[in-house]
């Protein structure tokens, strides 16, 4: 039996509940695989600040390295805007554990379900058509990252820099993950202005040899944020620098019309003798307003999970399975308050309830 070490990091807001919901689908897991789980819950962000002094406490990323995976939660809040910018707890605590960690890539998917696509700020005859985007955005590199940086009260310098290792490496992620999906590949450059996408455009066009079943693209990044607008359906996985791929990935998952339905995953270096853990999170925020209402939505945070099931366990039928148990539960109209639109609200724990129910019955109990 194959047993996994998972970092849990339920962080603030409404983390802890939809966490605590979400934790449930395990032992679902291990009844119907050789697999188990063991868990470890840790504090980070805010709550670790109260309780421990700063938001990644020592033991916190202790844990998360001696772990096959990082469930990561929501952080930060009103209650510590105050604090310096760098105690604050997204910078310092997602930050610090992204660099320990690794983390070189973010995979961002996003899709209209086909009972939500009245939430879609798309046009309706578009966003019936449906979507299903992943962006897979480079994380430790490009111009939030390049040096030298300046700003003084007269100019200001930031620096775009890659490497071939860092577009390769990133690119070879993308195009292996596009063979799982549809066999669509788009790179999102600018390399009819920037000289760093010039190389970029250059190494994607070499690493796409080693991938002949995948039909591959290059696309201006002005020209894809018009396109995933007027015609998303074109696009299956898309490749993208550290800036192009923060901003496009927040626009495709706006076009889902709710970040409360949205997962990630953030992907370590792999090669080295002790290979660090991936880590899974929601997109969306920690939504403090709505803490401890038993009202938040869960889904997010549920398909995190299914990713982690994917990626890290290589266990492809419940993962996608508990994707689909998401899908069938909103197809019967059971809905939380931030997607209902006037309609009869569920909460939290109805949501994961209901989810639960689809999933075992379509693992077959």
């Amino acid at each position: 039996m194959h047993s996994f070490k998972i970092a849990v990091l339920p962080g603030d807001g409404i983390g802890p509940e939809v966490m605590a919901e979400t934790l449930k689908f395990l032992p679902i897991v291990e009844e119907h695989y050789s697999v188990s789980f063991q868990c470890t819950e840790k504090n980070v962000g805010g709550v670790a600040i109260d309780e421990n002094g700063k938001a990644l406490p020592d033991d916190t990323l202790e844990t998360c390295m001696n772990s096959d995976a990082v469930l990561f939660g929501s952080i930060g809040g009103p209650k510590w805007e105050h604090l310096p910018p760098s105690e604050q707890p997204e910078r310092a605590a997602l930050l610090p554990l992204r660099k320990k960690l690794g983390l070189f890539a973010n995979l961002r998917p996003s899709r209209i379900y086909p009972s939500c696509t009245d939430l879609s700020p798309l046009r309706s005859d578009i966003a019936k058509r449906g979507l299903d985007i992943l962006i897979v955005r480079e994380l430790t590199s490009g111009i939030y990252f390049g040096t030298p940086k300046h700003r003084n009260d007269t100019e200001a310098l930031d620096t775009m820099r890659y490497t071939r290792e860092e577009i390769e490496r990133i690119a070879d992620l993308a195009f292996s993950l596009a063979q799982a999906r549809g066999k669509k590949l788009t790179s999102v450059d600018k390399a009819n202005v920037l000289e760093t996408m010039v190389l970029w455009r250059q190494v994607v066009a070499e690493v796409s040899k080693r991938y002949p079943d995948v039909d591959y693209t290059n696309i201006y990044v002005d020209n894809a944020a018009m396109q995933v607008v007027s015609n998303p359906q074109q696009f299956d996985v898309m490749l993208c620098g550290n800036l192009f791929g923060d901003i496009l990935s927040d626009e495709v998952a706006m076009l889902t019309g709710s970040l409360g339905m949205l997962p990630s995953a953030s992907i370590a270096l792999a090669g080295s003798e002790e290979t660090s853990p991936n880590l899974y999170e929601p997109a969306g925020g920690s939504a403090p307003d709505i803490a401890g209402m038993g009202i938040a939505n869960p889904i997010a945070q549920i398909l995190s999970l299914a990713l982690l099931l994917r990626l890290t366990c290589k266990l492809e039928l419940p993962a996608r399975m508990l994707e689909q148990a998401v899908s069938d539960t909103l197809s019967e109209g059971i809905f939380t308050k931030d997607i209902a639109q006037g309609k009869p609200a569920v909460s939290t724990s109805h949501m994961s309830g209901a989810i639960t129910e689809r999933f075992k019955y379509l693992l077959g109990t």
